[in-house]
């Protein structure tokens, strides 16, 4: 097995580890976190019926108007507090944070932390 390959492997066995201790159901779904060198994205996911319930990302033009990167925390906040935002208007107040195979420092903490704020709890 070639280094990259392993690598990846790695990067898999280190998400499944923590995405079998978290599983999002409708009034309590999951908030994943996904981020690229450039981007973050976020959402809530209820797992038992295989649906995504809301979304934010760096991209999206009510994220985009305040930051010039995406790739940095200052996004990161501006995204947590845009998904919180989006939570509150569905009617969702706890969610599980899954953090894949990220450390819980840095952008992904940035983005939990302004959740949090915004009114998510988990």
């Amino acid at each position: 097995m070639n280094e990259q390959k392993a690598k990846i492997v790695r990067r898999e066995r280190r998400r499944n580890h923590t995405r079998r201790h978290v599983r999002g159901t409708a009034d309590r779904p999951r908030l994943t976190v996904f981020r690229s060198s450039k981007h973050i994205y976020a959402q809530l996911i209820d797992d038992e019926a295989g649906v995504t319930l809301c979304a934010a990302c760096s991209l999206t033009a009510e994220v985009k108007k305040d930051v010039a990167y995406g790739g940095n925390v200052k996004a990161a906040v501006a995204v947590g507090k845009r998904l919180a935002e989006l939570a509150k208007e569905k009617g969702i107040a706890k969610a599980c944070f899954d953090r894949g195979h990220y450390r819980f420092h840095g952008r992904v903490k940035a983005l939990a932390d302004a959740a949090r704020e915004g009114g998510l709890q988990f």
